[in-house]
């Protein structure tokens, strides 16, 4: 029987994922691999395109050796959002390696639009702050530091993307060149009111109108892949930022739905419906999808470093072999022995928004040994996600009662019974947890007609486990105010 699945590209931070999905909503295959991470100067973070394309392009091929291009019904992306690439249409080569959202060597081009006076132009336009995190000084810096590239020239070949574009262009031959809303509104030069690129951020930032993707909606047609690359040519129709497509993959596409992704960083989303809401609390405005796919509004609160956090213990400190350690290794000790990680080693983000801040370890003494640096890394997610909640609780008029999650990190039952603790409320965890996946292919198959809507996902939706709060007020108390003294203490 032909068109019997879904496939689903998550190009993510650190890997790629592809996943096949079947008629019930449910993940039946999946292959990985990680990409290379290249740390060129202190806070500066790079990827090879090419090297996320031919790794994509490679597990693709690995699935359809088990699942024939011919059952495939259509193809979704979700990528990892802000990371900026340059290319030259002609060519197809990039010029330069492809910018990272955690990257920071914007920082001081940020601190000259803010001493100009344009952070109140870009929250109004766009819904964000003005940070290294975002597309927008990332293409300026490209545009303004790569040999034989300067905003003089006609640009005439240059074109960007962020990464879903990237694999847009290179899956259709070079046809098409367009992103979705979701990412769009990630740029810092996307206006989310008028849901078009913004003529005066532009000119403020110097960037070239004629390099922008055409943006669309993330149910809509977004070419086929070209001829010869696969058996058959496979339409590509759903397209959602990573954050976006995760909460359409917990199928939260209404007004107040929220989910938290634990990934390389952690996200906090939450959808706003047709109500633009606009954050006291150093939340984000942005973009999010309703259940047809159609631009709608949300808030998120966006942490940098969350589980890799826990890289950072195994690659650089060697402290373990792998993550899945992690959680028995936490319950070794009766805490963390009074030791604060604040893992802000690109700055930390939301509510905070502080590029200068540089990582730091409190709290050591002579009794601290490994065991206590383990557990402090995993309760540093958790209290950070806290803040993002609690700017939520501030923003909106009904607070949290309850918190979605999904990502690699939540499989770890510490860290998750620790949210459950800090935040108290309940933490849910689906039996899938690779939402940001599933989203992309829910997105992709909504829009072919695969499945009907979205009330056909939701029969098939299971959570797996509930995790409750079991820690005593005061204990609570005291764990979060130390992480308040420690986060004052780095701030001042």
């Amino acid at each position: 029987m032909e068109n019997q699945y879904i496939l689903a590209i998550d190009a993510g931070t650190t890997g790629i994922t592809i996943v096949v999905i079947d008629h019930q909503g449910q993940i039946c295959h999946r292959e990985y691999s990680e990409f290379t991470q290249y740390y060129p100067h202190s806070g500066w973070v790079e990827h090879d395109a090419d090297e996320i394309w031919q790794t994509t392009l490679k597990l693709i091929r690995l699935v359809f050796a088990r699942y024939p291009a011919r059952k495939i019904a259509g193809l979704g992306i979700t990528n990892q959002r802000e990371t900026t690439i340059l290319w030259d249409k002609q060519s197809g080569k990039p010029i330069h390696k492809a910018i990272v959202w955690q990257c920071r060597r914007t920082m001081e081009y940020c601190n000259q639009l803010t001493s100009l006076g344009y952070s109140n132009i870009v929250k109004n336009k766009t819904g964000l702050v003005i940070d290294s995190y975002f597309s927008g000084p990332k293409i300026h810096w490209l545009l303004n530091n790569v040999n034989g590239i300067n905003n003089n020239s006609t640009h005439e070949n240059l074109i960007f993307g962020t990464v879903d574009t990237w694999l847009i262009w290179n899956l259709t031959g070079g046809k098409v060149h367009a992103t979705d809303h979701t990412n769009a509104s990630r740029t810092m030069i996307y206006n989310i009111h008028e849901l078009k690129w913004d003529k005066e951020l532009l000119g403020i930032m110097d960037i070239p109108s004629e390099i922008l993707p055409e943006v669309r909606n993330s149910t809509d047609n977004f070419g086929q892949t070209r001829a010869g690359l696969f058996d058959v040519s496979i339409p590509i129709n759903g397209v959602a930022g990573d954050q976006q497509a995760a909460l359409f993959g917990q199928l939260g596409t209404e007004p107040g739905d929220l989910k938290t992704t634990y990934g390389t960083g952690c996200f906090l989303l939450v959808n706003c419906g047709n109500s633009f809401v606009s954050s006291s609390s150093g939340l984000l405005s942005t973009i999010a999808c309703d259940a047809q796919g159609h631009p709608v509004y949300a808030l998120e609160g966006s942490v940098f470093i969350g589980g890799a956090v826990i890289q950072w213990i195994r690659d650089e400190l060697h402290l373990i072999n792998n993550a899945d350690e992690t959680a028995s290794i936490a319950r070794s000790v009766d805490d963390c022995g009074d030791v604060v990680i604040i893992p802000s080693f690109t700055g930390i983000g939301a509510p905070y928004w502080r590029s200068d801040i540089k990582g730091a370890i409190f709290g050591l003494h002579r009794g601290t040994n490994k065991n206590h640096l383990i557990r402090a890394a995993l309760e540093s997610i958790a209290f950070q996600v806290n803040d993002l909640v609690t700017a939520v609780n501030d923003d909106l008029s009904s607070p949290v009662s309850s918190l979605l999650v999904d990502g690699g990190a939540v499989k770890n039952d510490f860290l998750m019974q620790f949210q459950s603790d800090i935040l108290n409320i309940s933490v849910k965890r689906p039996k899938q947890i690779e939402s940001t996946a599933l989203g992309a292919g829910y997105l992709a198959g909504l829009g072919l007609g695969f499945w009907s809507s979205v009330n056909e996902l939701k029969k098939n939706k299971k959570i797996e486990t509930v995790f409750k709060s079991e820690m005593s007020s005061l204990t609570r108390k005291l764990n979060l105010q130390k992480w308040k003294n420690a986060i004052d203490t780095l701030l001042r």
